[in-house]
């Protein structure tokens, strides 16, 4: 089978894809499974004050009628003007759900139902009702609180429409010709009741006004009906007198058999008009051959050609011809047949002639008719014009008078029509709309919705808590994972120490690598001895420095831990050279006032008694002693050299613990001297910016740094929130760091 190698660009792609989903996981694993506390915290505490808001909450009942718009009004009186174009449309409906929120309309519901004075709207029963409790005034000097002022009639009335309107919604159903009213208060009886009469007092209020346009059309088109009769009657009289003064009987006749009459005269002058272009080309070529303008004989005219006698008497002399010419072939000149086809043949040229001359003369004669016949038709027509256009004119004038007639009758038939349908529709008005469904009493109020309240907020509160959580995971600038030690501290990785619950009382964490009961943690000591070990295969490190940045990092323990372990290979000596806040000789249970580093340098004690053995291991160390004056100045003398040149020849490690560099410059004369340097960074707790800061200081000194070792690393957030949970154990023969944290036997 043959394998093909996908192409660069596409592996790169998808590697880039798994490492943005992998950070992806990563941070969320950080951002909320470490903080999974703050966010149940957070969403719990919301939850609980949008619960107490919302049963704290008025409940508020809705009360609904719907009512039904009329398309159109009955066809007994057909008046739509009268009553402003009542139509089915959706401009219609529109129309009358903004009617229904007007302000005299609501108006008149609050004077109907007396609300001005109901406890829900009345301001002054709600002032009087809060001041019977305990308030902010009873507190107070009275000379501090504001005179109230005094709400009158007519504020309260205002006051209540307003709450009215704020309360009412009117909305249209989707496709049909229905409106719904509802009313919102938190007495339900005084929602039904609002919703039920607002929809009773729109249908009175209509029927009103339509009574009262009536009533006013009534009257206008009394007062209009006389204007126009007397307009009727002026326009009649005009017209009857132009009638008399032109004599007049009927026009339309007469205008009718001259326009016939004109139709007829112009279609005669086209045909002549035709009949003279026609001739006047053949007429032409006859002149101009008569005048000799023209080599042409008049044998040879298109029009003498095509005539018919011409055409005959052409083909009889071309016969005599053909006669003469056949008979010329079989006698001579003195034949009588010879002569009399000769004389045949000059009779016909006679005759041709003479056909053509009297053509010729019938062209120009016929051409001369056509001329004449042509101006006659001409002077006739414009003679028939001039009288047309008299005819036309007082046609014109006639019309215009009777049009005038006939619009002033027209519109007073229709006033008058429309005066005794206004009259007639005065008893029978239909209503605008009708209720189909009245509101009744609600039984469950439609807001507060403390369900949808407690869960919105509950959602709302996990999302808040979770971008906080984001927040400060992205604010938080700790040294966490190995990656951060690579990437925040451009440094190698050495050695990642496990925190121990319950293991930093009385210095027990300190000696843990002896104790045996920290699976994990000792795993983990002697992967860091293994890493310090590994990278002295050539050279081996002699003197190796172990510090922090800050204080409380676990320096110490490190240190302490690392030399037990080296203690089982090789003879290793711990030296506590942390003069200004020394912890060895209480750590390894020994008379803090027990000869020391200080003594030692300055000579005061030798060798042998400066030096001591741990219990029950081989680990040999050297306590701090006596603080001196000026630690700083012991550890720079030349004496400090000799001493440790002196402890180098007897032992193969020496693990110094230093102070911390950001504090003291102790740390950077030690990591002058020092072989290696081992620096140690508390996870989760110490800025990267600082140590990255300690680094950089150690580095200028010309110190070798071996590697960052990463301490009080918890392993069970590494697991939960960086996917750390398989990284201490190893080939199934170890129990994973929960087992060993919780203390039971290994397999």
């Amino acid at each position: 089978m043959k394998f093909e190698q996908l192409p660069r660009e596409n592996a790169n792609t998808d590697v880039e894809t798994q490492d943005s989903l992998s950070d992806l996981l990563r941070f969320w694993r950080r951002g909320v499974a470490k903080h999974k506390r703050m966010i149940i915290l957070l969403t719990a505490l919301v939850g609980a004050i949008a619960s107490l808001i919302a049963f704290s909450l008025t409940p508020i009942y809705r009360a609904t009628a719907t009512l039904f718009i009329e398309p159109a009004k009955t066809k007994v009186v057909s008046i739509e003007e009268v009553y402003s174009g009542i139509s089915a449309s959706r401009d219609h409906i529109q129309t009358q759900a903004e009617i229904m929120k007007a302000r005299a309309l609501i108006a008149k519901l609050v004077k109907r139902l007396n609300l001005a004075t109901h406890p829900v709207l009345d301001p002054r029963q709600r002032s009087a009702a809060s001041n019977t409790g305990m308030s902010w005034k009873d507190y107070v000097p009275a000379a501090w609180v504001p005179d109230e002022q005094t709400i009158s009639e007519d504020d309260a009335v205002n006051a209540a429409i307003r709450a009215v309107t704020s309360a009412l919604e009117v909305s249209l159903v989707r496709n049909s010709q229905l409106i719904r009213l509802s009313f919102e208060s938190p007495d339900r009886v005084l929602a039904t009741t609002a919703a039920n009469s607002l929809a009773d007092l729109y249908i009175e209020n209509d029927l009103e006004a339509r009574v009262q346009m009536t009533q006013k059309v009534a009257s206008w088109l009394t007062d209009r009906l006389k204007g126009l009769r007397e307009n009727l009657d002026v326009s009649e009289r005009t017209l009857q007198e132009f009638r008399d003064r032109e004599q007049i009987v009927d026009s339309k006749g007469v205008a009718l058999g001259a326009s016939r009459q004109l139709e007829e005269m112009s279609s005669s002058i086209v045909s002549a008009r035709q009949k003279v272009a026609e001739l006047e080309n053949s007429y032409n070529q006859v002149q101009a051959v008569l005048k000799g303008k023209s080599r042409v004989t008049l044998g040879s005219i298109p029009a003498v050609l095509r005539n018919a006698t011409v055409i005959k008497v052409k083909e009889l002399e071309n016969e005599a011809g053909r006669r003469l010419v056949e008979l010329s072939k079989r006698y001579g000149a003195e034949h009588p047949r010879m002569i009399a086809a000769e004389a045949d043949l000059q009779n016909a040229r006679e005759n041709a002639i003479k056909a053509v001359d009297t053509v010729v003369v019938s062209i120009t004669r016929e051409y001369e008719v056509a001329k004449a016949t042509e101006q006659t038709l001409t002077g006739a027509l414009n003679i028939s014009k001039a009288g047309i256009r008299d005819i036309n004119r007082k046609e014109f004038q006639l019309a215009a008078l009777e049009r005038e007639v006939q619009t002033n009758r027209q519109l007073y038939d229709m006033f008058f029509s429309r005066f005794k349908e206004t009259s007639a529709a005065g008893d029978m008005q239909s209503t605008i709309a009708r209720v189909i469904d009245p509101a009744i009493v609600p039984v469950t109020p439609v807001r507060p919705l403390k369900t949808h309240i407690v869960l919105t907020s509950l959602f709302m509160g996990l999302v808040l808590s979770i971008m906080m959580a984001f927040l400060l995971e992205h604010l938080d600038n700790t040294v966490r994972t190995s990656t951060d030690v690579e990437t925040k501290l451009e440094a190698p990785l050495l050695g990642l120490l496990p925190w121990i619950r319950g293991k930093h009382g009385k210095f027990e964490l300190q000696r843990v690598f002896l104790e045996d009961t920290e699976h994990a943690f000792i795993e983990a000591v002697r992967t860091l001895r293994t890493g310090v070990l590994m990278s002295a295969l050539d050279s081996p490190h002699r003197t190796i420095l172990v510090t922090s940045s800050l204080p409380e990092e676990g320096k110490t323990s490190v240190a302490t831990n690392l030399a037990l372990a080296l203690a089982q290979l090789k003879r290793t000596c711990l030296v506590d050279a942390d003069m200004r806040r020394p912890q060895l000789a209480r750590i390894l249970d020994i008379d803090p006032a027990a000869p020391g580093l200080s003594q030692l340098v300055a000579g005061a004690e030798p060798q042998e008694r400066c030096i001591h053995v741990y219990r029950d291991s081989n680990l040999n160390f050297i306590p701090s002693g006596p603080v001196p004056a000026n630690p700083l100045e012991l550890l720079s003398s030349r004496r400090f050299g000799e001493v440790l040149k002196n402890i180098e020849e007897s032992f193969d490690v020496i693990v110094f613990d230093s102070p911390p560099v950001q504090l003291v410059s102790d740390a950077v004369v030690l990591a002058g001297i020092a072989d290696t340097l081992v620096f140690v960074v508390r996870a989760d707790s110490t800025p990267y910016q600082v140590a990255r800061g300690g680094i950089e200081i150690l580095k200028n000194s010309k110190a070798r740094l071996l590697g960052v070792v990463l301490n009080q690393f918890d392993l069970e957030k590494a697991e939960r929130y960086y996917g750390y949970g398989e990284h201490f154990s190893y080939g199934g023969k170890y129990r994973s760091y929960k087992t060993y944290s919780r203390g039971e036997d290994s397999v």
